[in-house]
Formats: C-alpha cells, structure tokens, sequence
C-alpha cells in the first residue's frame, strides 16, 4: 500500500505562520508560539499559538456568555447542532484523520478507521441521549409537592492528553455539551492539530460563539489558571495520577466538582485452558495499539504456568509480524511514539527492568522503521521476571509487557489486585462461567472477558482507586454526571 501525502486542507492548514486558538467563535493568535513536532522524522510540521493566562480568561469569559443562551436552547435545538458537528466531522473525514496522524504518529488506518469516526458518533450518542433523558422527576411526599430538576453546570474545563486527542475531545465534550453546559477545552501541546481543527468545523455547525473555546499551551502557564478560574464549575482532566491529584487538589479547595479519568497498569489473566492463539493475537495487538500508549492496555499478562511457554511463543511471533513504519504509510500497523521524550521514557524503563533483574523474552530495538533513520521508532518487546521489578509495578506507556506465571487462579487475582491502580483487565479463558467469576474479582473499573479494549457508546467505561474517580464516559451515567440536581418543594 502506498504512503498518502497529507490532502490540500490539512496542508493548508499546517502551512499557517501559526496555527491560532478559537475563542469565542473566532480565531485569536498569540506572541508566543508552540512547535508541533512530526514523531515519524522528528521534524517540526505546524507551528501552534501558545496560550497563557489572559487567553484561559478570554475563553472563560466566553463560556460564561453564552451559557444562558446556549443552556435555555430547547433541547431539540441544542441536539441539532451536535448532529451537525458529528456531520462536518465525518465531511471532513481524510483531513481529521491525517491531521492526527502526522501530530500522534498514529497509522492512518487507525485514525480513518476508529478516532474520528468514533468521535462524530459520540456527538450523536449524546445529542439522542439529551432528547430521552429525564429533567424533572417528581417526589412522592407526604403533605409537600416537590420534584427534582436537573440543570446544567455552566462553564466545564477539560483538559487532554497527548495519545488520543482527538477521541477524548469528544468523549469529555459532547455530554457536557448535550447536557447545556459550556466547554473550555486546553489541548495537548504535543498533538493539538485536529483539536484545532475542529474550530472550523464548529463554526460551520453553527454552534453559537463562546460554547466550544480550544487552546493549547503548557500545563503550568494555561492548564493550572483553567482549574483555578473563577467561572469554572465543572473540571474534567485526563492524564497522569500526579498531575491528576494536583488537579483535584485545586478543585477541592475551591468545591468544584472534579472528574479525573487517570493511568492504569492494566493485566490480562490468560487460564490454562484458554484459546491461546486468540489471546496472543488480541494481546499483541493490544499493547502495539497507539504504540502502546494506551492507559488502559494490559501489561502484566499472568499466565498459567502450564502453557506460558506457548503462549509465549504465539505471543512473541505476533509482535515480531508487526509492520512498523511512518503514521501515513497505509501499511503501517504501529507508528512510532509520540516525542523523543517518549521515546527515551519507554527505553530508560526497559534498562531499569533489566538492570533490577527482569529478562528480555523479545528486545527492545529502536529505530525499527526501514525506511528512515530519524523519528521515535522502536519495536515491542515483552520482559519477564519478579513482581518487585520497576516494569511489573509502574506505567511504561509503550508497546512493552511483563509475564508472570501463576498456578492458582485466586492467588493470581490476588497479586494482580495488589497495585493501586484500577483500570481495566482482561480475563482469557474458555470456560465462560469461570471467567465471569474471575472478571467480577478484579479490582478495576473495566473487566473484559476473551477481548481487551472494548468500547461502546452505552458501555461505561471509568477507573478507581489511582485511576480515577469523578465518573466515566461513554453512557447515560457521564450524561447525567454534568447536570446538578435541584429540589424544588412547596408545603401544602
């Protein structure tokens, strides 16, 4: 399959002197610039305004304007401009899905295929869900009529991370939206590109201005003064338990209500009698997805020690099939990772792991790609070892995993169980019954059953313990989450 050279749109758009912010339904420029940096050759491609503190304020005071009109929209109104949005996106298709490509290094395939179309049906998930759902519920009390109402927020602050930019957009987004809140959304500095973009798109909708602001800049100089403002009241943040507690911290001095969607260490039970080739193939698959960055990934695979050597080797001849390469080649099956950063991040953790112990069951190489000899390439690799070990107990963020066998199933639950984290695990196994049963024992907000990274519009999908807290996205329960309740009661 060829490689795709970016279309006219995406073009014109990368070509900006600077790439500016949308507040308040207009582009707005700033002194200071950001480079967006391609992963597949390290070169800048796009040059982004840098947001500071007047600019969070601008688009605070935005959001704060257009609450009214937007929040007292019938609700039929207000769904038929999210219909449109989730419209011009899938018009706009090949240009999002380049757009993010190129910013995350991600294949186009996966762009194409799963990020950009997933989010414009987001849109239209949550636009239906706003026309069903209930706003007044009566009580049934004694000598007093009264009823509950549910009332959006107001102004919500959304802060997003680099590995799904575009995804997690409209995942945070459009339930704040449906519901009649305002949304202020802080881009990855990293991967702002399709983000931005989308500040054409929402113009087109015919959104009013000052509903959906978007800038990018750094976390302390734009990310912070969002979290701390005065006209903020709802925050959602997704990203790192550090910064997500810093996060919580100002929204709990100040009693904002705070949604964290956090890191994981996921794992995948594999029993003894499960189909293994199937496990191999949807494993591999799972930590080579987005080059591994993926929060909620399993990467501590426990494997019953009777078929460990097979699994192993199924396991072990998937990730070497991989085709690594650059995100436009329509042949590639793994890009590369996101920053140089990243990149010495996942290499310096492989070192450490050795270092305290762990063996290299496949190793780590980098700058796999054949085709270049620049970008953050590296190929999957899989360790082994003790459960004290660095790379068994802490989130890596790349296509790497660790096995470790086990003989009994409970005490394997129990040891997966141990770390803080509580994201998402997968149980493998043909007996469905006994599955059911490991799964529920899991501690994690999501326990897959023979697959691992299922999603669904209507499936929740959320964390606990250090993985989150505040809701989950993707269902009526993350709707209802960005409306208060009010009781209004009269004594008869």
């Amino acid at each position: 399959m060829p490689k795709i050279l970016p279309n006219s749109h995406a073009t014109a758009f990368l070509q900006q002197s600077q790439i500016p912010s949308f507040i308040d339904g207009d582009w707005s420029t700033s002194q200071a610039s950001l480079a967006v940096i391609d992963p597949a050759t390290g070169a800048s491609v796009a040059s982004v305004a840098a947001a500071d503190q007047a600019v969070v304020d601008q688009a605070m005071q935005a959001a704060h304007r257009a609450f009214p009109e937007w929040s007292g929209m019938p609700v039929a109104a207000r769904a038929a401009c999210l219909h449109r949005l989730a419209d011009k996106i899938r018009e706009n298709l090949e240009t999002l899905a380049q757009l993010e490509s190129i910013d995350v290094g991600k294949p186009i395939e996966n762009s194409r295929g799963f990020d950009i179309p997933f989010g414009a049906d987001c849109f239209d998930y949550f636009a239906q869900l706003s026309e069903r759902a209930s706003y007044t519920t009566p009580l049934e009390l004694t000598d007093i009529d009264a009823r509950v109402e549910r009332k959006p927020y107001g102004p919500c602050g959304f802060i997003f991370p680099w590995n799904f930019p575009f995804t997690l957009f409209c995942w945070g987004t459009a339930p704040a939206l449906a519901a009649g809140n305002t949304v202020v959304v802080k881009a990855s500095e990293v991967t702002p590109l399709a983000t931005l973009y989308l500040g054409k798109l929402i113009k087109e909708a015919g959104i009013p201005d000052g509903v959906i602001n978007i800038f990018t800049g750094e976390g302390s100089v734009c990310g912070q003064p969002l979290a701390e403002h005065s006209l903020l009241k709802h925050m959602s943040f997704t990203g790192s338990p550090q910064i997500g507690k810093l996060i919580g911290k100002i929204c709990g001095e100040r009693l904002v209500p705070c949604k964290l969607e956090l890191g994981g260490k996921g794992a995948a039970l594999i029993t003894h009698d499960a189909d293994l080739a199937a496990a191999a193939e949807g494993l591999a698959a799972a930590i080579t997805l987005n080059t591994g960055q993926v929060c909620c990934t399993a990467t501590r695979w426990f494997v019953h020690a009777s078929v460990q050597d097979q699994f192993t080797e199924l396991v072990s001849a998937a990730l070497q099939k991989t085709n690594i390469g650059s995100s436009l080649d329509e042949a590639t099956q793994m890009g590369p990772l996101v920053s140089k950063t990243q990149l010495d991040r996942v290499t310096n953790y492989y070192q450490k792991g050795l270092a305290e112990g762990a063996t290299a069951v496949l190793e780590l190489e980098v700058n796999s790609d054949a085709s270049t000899n620049s970008g953050y390439f590296l190929k999957p690799h899989l360790l082994t070892g003790d459960e004290d070990n660095i790379c068994y107990k802490e989130e890596i963020f790349g296509p790497t995993a660790y096995i470790v066998p086990f003989d009994n199933e409970a005490d394997a639950v129990e040891r997966i169980n141990r770390l803080s984290y509580g994201l998402a695990n997968s149980v493998w196994s043909t007996d469905l019954e006994r599955a059911n049963q490991l799964a529920g024992k899991l501690v994690a907000g999501n326990s897959w059953i023979n697959a691992h990274n299922v999603f669904a519009y209507g499936l929740p999908y959320g964390g606990v313990n250090l993985s989150g807290l505040g809701g989950g996205v993707n269902s009526p329960e993350t709707f209802y989450g960005y409306l208060r309740n009010q009781t209004i009661a009269r004594p008869l």
